[in-house]
């Protein structure tokens, strides 16, 4: 009879809604998040913090023993406070589909803006075509 020992692990729900299309990439040890039992938490950023940034990790994922495959979650609702590290500006402008929310399932701040300025109409054509 084959035995092994079990493994558990403890992860923060940073999911703000159900709502979330992830897809399948794989993951190697070198992953800038791996912690030194070479587990790479759910929500960390994938591939790294920054404006090459597709997606979070949806589960925690153990690289010690060689690749992995993991789910990154490319669209959704995700409480920022409850990631792993914050988020750069520059993953946040690379991840359009995923929304950021802050303490009390607020937009976080940053989001808020960005939508404020990208809606903000230029003078010469308000109004439509003259």
């Amino acid at each position: 009879m084959f035995t092994r020992n079990k493994k558990s692990f403890d992860q923060i729900n940073f999911l703000q809604s159900q709502h979330f299309i992830s897809f399948t990439h794989q993951v190697d040890d070198k992953h800038p998040q791996k912690n030194e039992k070479g587990i790479i938490p759910a929500g960390s950023f994938y591939p790294k913090n920054d404006e090459t940034a597709i997606g979070l990790t949806i589960n925690d994922v153990d690289v010690s023993n060689g690749d992995q495959p993991i789910g990154v979650i490319v669209e959704g609702y995700v409480l920022e406070e409850r990631l792993p590290e914050k988020p750069t500006d520059g993953a946040k402008v690379a991840l359009k589909e995923i929304k950021f929310y802050s303490a009390g399932n607020q937009p976080s701040v940053d989001n808020a803006v960005a939508k404020v300025d990208s809606a903000k109409v230029n003078k010469s054509t308000a109004g439509g075509e003259k």
